[in-house]
């Protein structure tokens, strides 16, 4: 893994139960705040072997980018609270 790759997992990790950050959080925290993209690059291709909580990162609107409802499930059992259907609020849950 190269360095980015290796600080974007740490970061992801490091996402408390509960809590959720942006794909664009996790690239500036990481060192290159205009790699959002990469961010959903690497977590599509090393959620599972690196069992990361992948529920736990949203879109810059505090939405979820996936189909399917398995990402809104997993963060409700974490106790977070929807205001629409696939949106939550970002200044209560983020990071």
């Amino acid at each position: 893994m190269n360095p980015f790759t290796l600080k974007v997992v740490q970061i992801i990790r490091s996402i408390p139960p509960g809590r959720v950050m942006t794909y664009g959080q996790v690239a500036r925290l990481a060192g290159n705040p205009r790699a959002a993209r990469q961010v959903a690059r690497i977590l599509h291709s090393l959620s599972r072997t690196e069992q990361l909580p992948w529920h736990r990162v949203l879109n810059a609107k505090g939405a979820i980018s996936l189909e399917g409802e398995e990402q809104q499930l997993a963060l409700e059992a974490e106790g977070v609270v929807f205001d629409r259907a696939d949106k939550l609020s970002l200044s209560r849950y983020q990071v």
